[in-house]
């Protein structure tokens, strides 16, 4: 998908302020499909069709997930992904919708499409997360296959940075922990999302980011708007990003205002990455008037969005200029 010159001068991170301003007052309705970085257009032509089609909320977003899960050229989400520091692929996922259901899987081996696992988790079992090998046996349970998910480029990849790197995992560089979450409204205004990834390359074992977090990685409410993060995890959860930038919603403000002051609240309340030009935490977020934004810490985050079927990337804006 090419970055749409006219829509990046039009959209710096959010609708434009006139369109956002129609947006609030018409209080559009879907569908509506925005999702972290630029995995692809399939991921929210995908979403767009389902709910053009009548499909459900819950369905655009796990089958939109699911695209980068299955691709082995993305290395950061699903098959594919880098591994932890011992060379296992583990993958967390979280899914949501509008009224408070949610599931999640977290540190889950051998299973593609984590995403799936968390909605079982959600609709067939009275808990919210499941994680390690509970997570792989309830999967097989239900009738996930259990593949090898380190491709030989992934294993390529880890036993070079082995050489370099040794165990010392950097919380740091672009490929190093691009999410994907999809956020999405259907014709009703009613809003879900879902969020996955493989987490961090050559973390230590064992550990979690904030994807498959509610609150963190993900939120969604009807009656404020829907978030999603990306970037080190470890710095989302310690504010509840996801979470925060709802309420801030809630209370009126924008989601490009609200993204923009979860990052500053990053910066202010964990100082230590202020001077790592090489951090990257952003977010982005959808209203119940449709309208979006995006923000990030560092330059080079851009979202992907469609609306009235047009798929467009735009570059997100951002606060370490």
């Amino acid at each position: 998908m090419a970055l749409a010159g006219s829509a990046a001068a039009v959209l710096p991170g959010s609708f434009g302020s006139a369109v956002g301003q129609a947006l609030s007052s018409t209080r559009f309705r879907g569908p509506l499909v925005t999702s972290t970085w630029d995995f692809g257009p399939a991921v929210t032509e995908t979403a767009y069709r389902t709910l053009a089609s009548g499909g459900s909320l819950l369905d655009a977003v796990e089958q939109a997930a699911r695209i980068p899960e299955e691709d082995p050229a993305i290395n950061s989400v699903g098959y594919g992904g880098y591994p932890d520091r011992e060379g296992k692929v583990t993958l967390d996922a979280c899914i949501m919708d509008g009224n408070g259901n949610c599931g999640s899987v977290a540190f889950l081996e051998h299973i593609m499409h984590p995403v799936s696992v968390a909605r079982k988790v959600m609709e067939t079992t009275p808990h919210v997360m499941l994680a390690g090998d509970g997570a792989l046996q309830f999967a097989l349970e239900n009738g996930f296959k259990k593949e090898e998910l380190l491709t030989p480029d992934a294993e390529a990849a880890y036993c070079e940075w082995l050489k370099s790197s040794g165990y010392i995992p950097r919380p740091s560089g672009r490929t190093n922990h691009d999410t994907c979450g999809v956020l999405a409204m259907d014709k009703q205004g009613n809003l879900a999302g879902a969020c996955t990834t493989s987490g961090m390359a050559w973390k230590v074992r064992g550990r979690i980011g904030d994807s498959p977090i509610i609150g963190a990685g993900l939120y969604v409410d009807n009656e404020a708007g829907a978030a999603t993060a990306t970037g080190v995890g470890e710095a989302v959860i310690k504010i509840a990003g996801s979470f925060l930038i709802v309420e801030l919603m809630r209370s009126g403000k924008s989601p490009q205002d609200a993204c923009r002051l979860a990052v500053e609240r990053i910066i202010r309340k964990q100082p230590m990455y202020k001077n790592d030009g090489g951090i990257l935490v952003g977010f982005l977020a959808m209203n119940k008037d449709g309208e979006i934004g995006g923000f990030s810490y560092g330059k080079g985050f851009q979202y992907s969005l469609n609306r009235s079927g047009k798929s467009e990337v735009v570059d997100a804006e951002y606060l370490n200029k």
